[in-house]
Formats: C-alpha cells, structure tokens, sequence
C-alpha cells in the first residue's frame, strides 16, 4: 500500500512561496537553479508547489543561489523547522479525504476564519451528536466507521483550535430551524450555539429570513486568514469535490461577499435573541 502524503501546512505553503517569489526575483528559471545548485529540477517544482519539504541544506543552497541576506536566510530555516513539526492532524489523519485534511490543517494555522453556512451549524460549533446525525446526513453512502473517524476529527479540531484566532460564523435563519438528529439534539445544539456566541475571538450573525435574496444563497464557504494577507485561501465544499481558492480575484470576491453577508445579518446581540427564541419554541 502506498504510503499517505501529509497535507501541506500553511507554513509550507508560505515557504514554497517564498521560494517561488525568490527565484523569480533573482531572475532565474528553475533550469538554471538546477544547474547551478545541482537540485534536480523536479524536486525544486515539488518544493516550489508545496508537494516536499527541503531538506535543511537544500534549502541553504536556494538561499545561496538568490543572494538572500543571513538574517532572511535565518527567518525561512526557522520557517522550514515549523513546517516540520508534526500536528494532531499528520499524527491521526488515517481515514480523511486528502482535500478535507488539507483543510483542516490550515484552519488550525489560520489567525482568523470567517465561515459562512447557509444549511448546517459550522463544524467548530458543531456538538457531537449534531455532527453525527449531519455528516451522513449529507451523504448517505458513508460507511459507519467513516462517520466516525470524521466525527472525531471534527471534535478534534475545536478541542486543538487556538482560543486566541478569531471565528466569525455567519449562518443563515434555516439553520435555526432545519431538525438535524431530532429534536433533543437540536435543542442542545441551539444551546451550544447561545453558549459559543458568549466566548472571547468569537462572533455569530444571523441572516433572518426577512433579508430575502442574499448572495450567500449561492452556497457556503470559509474564507481563511493569515499573517499575511497572500497567504489567505477560501474552501468551498461540495458533494463533487472540494475546491481551494487562492486567486486574487476569487480572494477579492469572497471578502465582498462576506461584507454583504455581515451587513444583511441581525448584530450579535440580536442573533442571540433570535437563536434563544427558536431554543424557546423548540419541542
């Protein structure tokens, strides 16, 4: 059996660019890179789309070859050792969808994310019995013991979540009153959702259903945010594939969305009103 390829981080990611934007910066191909530091020139692709991690002295030769300063030089090495370390997620990703695990691995690294759902509660806010009726909710043909290697990566990635990165989940009213798993565990979902909307670097908007027409009609995504700005990417889920949008155009396009979105929903406060009224009437 062939063995897993780990999903790239995000700290690869920003290494393999860096590299990239280097090279092109110094006026090189990779032909004339691979001639003169003797890196073949398929693993020097590889390296470049964050498909293989360099090893500690092929990257020293890269940085030779650009003319990159010792300070700079320090910087990347000290990047490419994070990019090393393993996460929960390398350790316990048997069973995951590369693209799912790949996703996963931003988001831990990701210091802020803006989730927008226009059918189910966000994973992150997700309670177990919620995500168990609704991951084979969505697709039927799931074997059991897939369910539940993906319901515990799912609890995993809000038990391994930084407190500290912000949330912003923006969901439309249907998710309020859709019965996922039956009414007990609705209403304890309802519940999760009033106690989360409490927490610090965490903020829950409602788009009710008197806004009408919205663009997040079109279908969800999560828009993830990091130190840099072109580093950022969006996921788009759907029952075909899942997709990553890292354009800059496709970028642009998803925040003005997401502003739209944030301006047609109720503030928090009348988002927890709201959410505390369906928990209410709930049976």
């Amino acid at each position: 059996m062939a063995q897993r390829r780990h999903a790239p981080t995000a700290r690869l990611r920003r290494l393999a660019m860096e590299l990239r934007q280097l090279r092109e910066r110094a006026g090189l191909s990779r032909e004339q890179v691979a001639e003169s530091t003797e890196i073949n020139r398929a693993t020097l692709y590889r390296i470049e789309m964050a498909q293989a991690k360099p090893q500690l002295r092929t990257l020293r030769a890269l940085l030779d070859a650009y003319d990159v300063p010792a300070t700079r030089q320090s910087e990347l090495i000290s990047l490419l050792k994070l990019a090393k370390e393993e996460s929960w997620l390398q350790v316990a990703s048997e069973g995951l969808p590369d693209q799912y695990a790949t996703y996963i691995g931003f988001e831990q690294e990701a210091k802020a994310i803006f989730n927008y759902q226009s059918s189910f509660v966000p994973g992150l806010l997700q309670t177990e019995s919620y995500a168990r009726a609704a991951i084979p909710g969505g697709d039927p043909e799931l074997p059991a013991e897939v369910v539940e290697s993906r319901v515990a990566a799912r609890m995993a990635r809000q038990a391994q979540r930084d407190p500290s990165s912000a949330l912003t989940a923006i969901i439309d009213e249907a998710v309020l009153h859709r019965v996922v798993g039956g009414p007990k565990i609705m209403r304890e979902q309802l519940q999760r959702l009033l106690d989360g909307s409490e927490q610090p670097h965490m903020t829950l908007q409602v788009i009710p259903f008197v806004a009408g027409v919205h663009p997040g009609m079109h279908g969800s995504f999560v828009l993830l945010q990091f130190d840099h700005e072109a580093h950022d990417v969006v996921y788009i889920e759907t029952n075909a594939a899942d997709l990553f949008l890292e354009s800059d155009d496709d970028l642009r396009r998803c925040r003005n969305v997401l502003e739209r979105l944030q301006a047609m929903a109720v503030s928090p406060e009348a988002t927890r009103d709201l959410v505390a009224r369906v928990l209410a009437s709930a049976k």
